[in-house]
């Protein structure tokens, strides 16, 4: 789960990043997820956005295929959404996320 700190730093990151992920009328299909799955292991964060002939809002694509490729929506506007997911081996980690504050 991300802090709110980390959320803010990721959606920095994620300004400058073109979607890469494209949701249209075929919604959220396993050709879809396998993109999004092969995205997030190389680059942990990227930009998607949903197409104007999609049935589905940016929202529930986002949340679908998060949920799909064990990802963190990290934010949704408009109709782009950004997906994070951390790389389990920390030698191959692009992104530092900053420390989680005490409670």
């Amino acid at each position: 789960m991300l802090t709110s700190k980390q959320r803010a730093y990721l959606r920095s990151l994620a300004n400058t990043l073109e979607p890469v992920l494209h949701v249209g009328k075929d919604g959220v299909g396993e050709n879809l997820i396998a993109q999004a799955d092969g995205v997030l292991e190389k680059r942990e964060l990227i930009k998607g956005t949903v197409l104007e002939n999609s049935l589905l809002s940016a929202r529930e694509a986002a949340e679908a295929i998060a949920a799909a490729t064990r990802s963190e929506v990290v934010q949704v506007i408009g109709a782009k959404f950004v997906l994070f997911r951390i790389q389990q081996d920390k030698t191959k980690r692009k992104i530092e996320l900053p420390k989680a504050g005490k409670k």
